[in-house]
């Protein structure tokens, strides 16, 4: 169906020109570090031209770094900022790795969370958005988005919409890979940890960018995606407050502890917090023990 397949090519490139705008946006206003996360094949690190001094780190699975950079440097790519890679899994403790590698949790941070919440299932993500908070200093940004249709997915829609896909060779069943129920909204989430979110639905940023929006056929199982981006300028960061996560090994979702946080809001009491980590954490190892891979279920 080229109609289908126009549809989903705008809708790409729609989500890239959000994000794109989001980082040069951030580096606009003085941020030097940008953090992205599950970053699998981007290559904003490569094509964006990035003001001096900025550093910009990448942290996906070992392969998939690996991959990326010996075809990049095969093709002869250089990176426009300093690239520092972060080869770890995320249910493994990646806030120590990413200090490892040298990020400063005292200066302000552009995180880019794309294409991965619905990968992650609900309390992984609250925990993720947690962890950010924690590494991030006033000033910092989040650009992200959420799938609303998410939470009442149907999976033999997205099965059938597949279908031309699997004809070609792409047998991949999306549907067994993505977390389908009951979640926070992102933007409601992140602005309840206190930072300032704007929300664009992509209807809106179809018509700003000159593009046709989709018909509601064409929009898939996910429905009309919100585009979220956050800043941080509530709190101060002091010496008493640093990030103090705990991890436990191999699950993404872990038992989290504070010496001090800032003001939370009544809508996710701490005892709550913790009972939906552990639960998660519990859920989660249970269903991929140590060593597995969720994409290889």
């Amino acid at each position: 169906d080229p109609e289908r397949a126009q549809a989903m090519i705008d809708v790409m490139a729609v989500r890239t020109r959000f994000f794109d705008d989001h980082l040069l946006a951030s580096t606009a206003a003085g941020v030097r570090q940008v953090v992205i996360l599950a970053s699998g094949l981007d290559a904003r690190a490569y094509r964006i031209d990035w003001p001096e001094g900025t550093v910009v780190y990448e942290i996906d699975q070992p392969d998939v770094i690996a991959f990326k950079t010996q075809t990049l440097a095969v093709l002869g790519a250089q990176p426009t900022a300093t690239r520092r890679t972060v080869a770890i899994d995320l249910r493994e403790d990646w806030p120590a790795a990413l200090q490892a590698a040298g990020f400063d949790a005292s200066q302000p941070t552009a995180w880019l969370v794309e294409g991965l919440l619905i990968y992650l299932p609900p309390d992984a993500q609250d925990l993720l958005f947690d962890l950010i908070t924690d590494q991030s200093a006033p000033g910092s940004t989040v650009g992200t988005e959420f799938a609303p249709g998410i939470l009442d997915f149907d999976a033999d829609h997205a099965r059938e919409m597949s279908e031309p896909l699997r004809e070609r060779g792409f047998d991949v069943d999306m549907s067994s890979l993505v977390y389908a129920g009951q979640r926070h909204h992102a933007q409601e989430y992140l602005r309840d940890k206190g930072w300032q979110v704007t929300g664009s639905p992509s209807d809106a940023l179809f018509e700003t960018f000159g593009l046709a929006v989709p018909v509601a056929e064409a929009r898939g199982p996910r429905g009309e995606i919100a585009y979220i981006r956050a800043t941080l300028a509530g709190w101060l960061r002091t010496a008493s407050h640093r990030p103090t996560a705990r991890w436990c090994p191999s699950a993404i979702v872990a038992c989290c502890r504070r010496s001090q946080s800032p003001p939370q809001p009544s809508a996710h009491p701490p005892r709550r917090a913790v009972t939906r980590r552990q639960a998660a954490k519990k859920a989660w190892a249970a269903t991929y023990p140590a060593g597995t891979n969720p994409a290889d279920s």
